[in-house]
């Protein structure tokens, strides 16, 4: 019998762990969402690894440049850092909507391809974020799906009835994806 993996915590990004700026230029607009810092460190310590997959269309638009998208993650990973929070695994979709690439959600691609190399069990893990697409992408690549939707509606305007669980805010997905985890 195969050794199952480790459970994960997918996040997307912009409006997820960070305030959602439009396209992300300037690293001092990097602001992280209220109660994302204490929802990654309860998740960490519950034995999840922490991976962000998101979409960053302003690359292949042209309307922001490889070195700022560099700039805003590095912020954003050090404003995590700071925290005492440390990422597993950070993957981005560069690819404009038109692209026709596996990695644009919600193309399980980036889900899939950071499992594959982290040992991930899917089964057992959760896709978290604020749209429609993130959701899935989650459900595609066979995890549980949490849309937080502060508004009780996804961002994108997408429907929320896809998700396994819609949360308000960020204690409630921490109740649904530790309520719902196996134990260790």
């Amino acid at each position: 019998m195969a050794a199952r993996g480790e459970p994960a915590a997918f996040f997307d990004r912009d409006g997820t762990l960070i305030d959602d700026v439009g396209y992300p230029r300037d690293p001092a607009h990097v602001r992280l969402v209220d109660g994302a810092v204490e929802a990654l460190m309860r998740l960490r310590r519950a034995g999840f690894r922490l991976v962000v997959v998101s979409n960053q269309s302003g690359i292949g638009r042209s309307l922001v440049t490889e070195d700022e998208a560099r700039r805003v993650h590095e912020r954003f990973a050090a404003e995590l850092g700071r925290r005492g929070v440390y990422l597993d695994d950070v993957r981005y979709c560069p690819h404009a909507p038109d692209a026709g690439c596996d990695c644009r959600k919600p193309a399980p691609g980036l889900v899939l391809a950071a499992a594959a190399d982290l040992g991930i069990d899917l089964a057992a893990s959760f896709m978290i974020g604020d749209k429609a697409s993130d959701v899935e992408a989650g459900r595609r690549a066979g995890c549980s799906t949490v849309l937080l939707a502060p508004h009780g509606r996804a961002t994108d305007g997408g429907p929320v009835d896809g998700a396994d669980h819609v949360a308000r805010d960020w204690p409630e997905v921490l109740g649904f994806v530790l309520g719902s985890a196996a134990p260790a």
